[in-house]
């Protein structure tokens, strides 16, 4: 409960944020409404979007809307979007039980929860491929390193992998997205943009869909470059110290193998840094990759919200900020959680 409480106090914070940011911009309505001149027409769209109301009777509002128990007017539109149970309190209000309303998009007309769940599985996909590629890649190499520790070996891969730390995801894509997806496109078969799937367009069913795996591949070397990098150091610098402990020395000289003593007793006690790492690092891969997905045109979260902040559609602006905040809260309690399965001796207070 003490985790929910602060984990809905940053959310109010954000949406406040938000508000503030959004109310700063100078006419901030104004592209939603720039191809109609006429003054009335405008007037009108504003109304029916809410804009031309306070700033605190908006915030409140929108409160009201990602509050799982709303109360709304009978004749209110919004009650026809909503998922949940109502119950009418007089003749002109009704209490609502519902899932939290992210409003519909300003460009669309469709349910920011809908244009946000299709997006998110695109996000998802591309954060554990990046995930897998760093961790397959990562440790045995950093598990090298410590194996060769302060040999050129050694040298050489941690100065790959600091080379590694240093270069932005942004710019990792944008070079990919040029060297392998034009340059030597020829050679690699890759194209510069695409999202991992599409619909085809000469299929006698409208909802044909034509899945492209290989525009997978450069976002996710794009993105994984950082966190492989991180675990090759992490996981050298931590099976450093373990290698050197007495139960290692133990180990080998009870005549087991090398494979034996590194794998099954000295790599299980270096995994709490490393769930601490990976959790974090797949929460900012999730959240990280908005320029990476705008960069090579992949539909997910960051496409979405990113082409939403150039139109000014608000809600879905909001909708992908909080639903990033809840896919963070979601993984922080589950690394918790990984820790006592993993390592017994870590106990909650």
């Amino acid at each position: 409960m003490k985790r929910l409480m602060s984990f809905a106090a940053i959310l109010l914070g954000l949406v406040l944020l938000i508000f503030v940011l959004f109310q700063a911009l100078p006419n901030a309505s104004e592209n939603l409404v720039s191809q109609r001149t006429d003054a009335k027409t405008r007037a009108a769209i504003e109304q029916e979007l809410g804009l031309n109301q306070p700033f605190s009777k908006q915030l409140l509002s929108y409160y009201n809307d990602l509050s799982p128990v709303s109360i709304y007017q009978v004749e209110n539109p919004k009650c026809k979007n909503l998922s949940g149970v109502s119950m009418a309190i007089g003749e002109c209000r009704s209490v609502w039980l519902k899932w939290p309303y992210l409003r519909t998009s300003f460009q669309t007309k469709q349910k920011v929860s809908s244009m946000l769940i299709s997006a998110f599985w695109g996000t998802m996909i591309l954060a554990i491929a990046s995930m897998l590629f760093a961790l397959v890649i990562g440790i045995p190499i950093g598990v090298l390193a410590a194996k060769t520790k302060g040999t050129w070996i050694d040298n050489t891969l941690v100065w790959f992998s600091a080379l590694g730390i240093s270069v932005p995801s942004f710019l990792s894509a944008l070079l990919f997205s040029w060297l392998f997806g034009y340059v030597w496109a020829s050679y690699t078969g890759l194209s510069m943009t695409g999202s991992l799937w599409e619909l085809d367009p000469f299929s006698e069913s409208p909802e044909t869909v034509v899945y492209h795996w290989e525009n997978l591949i450069l976002p996710t070397l794009a993105l994984g470059i950082r966190p492989l990098a991180v675990f090759v150091q992490l996981t050298r610098n931590t099976m450093v110290e373990i290698l050197d402990q007495d139960f290692v020395r133990s180990a080998k000289a009870k005549g087991l193998s090398e494979r034996e003593v590194i794998w099954k007793h000295a790599f299980p006690n270096a995994l709490n840094p490393l769930i601490t790492s990976i959790g974090g690092w797949f929460s900012s891969l999730l959240a990280g990759s908005f320029f990476t997905e705008y960069i090579f045109q992949w539909r997910g979260l960051g496409k979405v919200t990113i082409e939403a902040l150039q139109q000014s559609d608000f809600p879905v602006v909001m909708g992908g900020v909080l639903f990033t905040a809840c896919v963070f809260f979601i993984l922080h309690i589950v690394t918790e959680f990984l820790y006592v399965w993993i390592d017994p001796r870590v106990k909650y207070e």
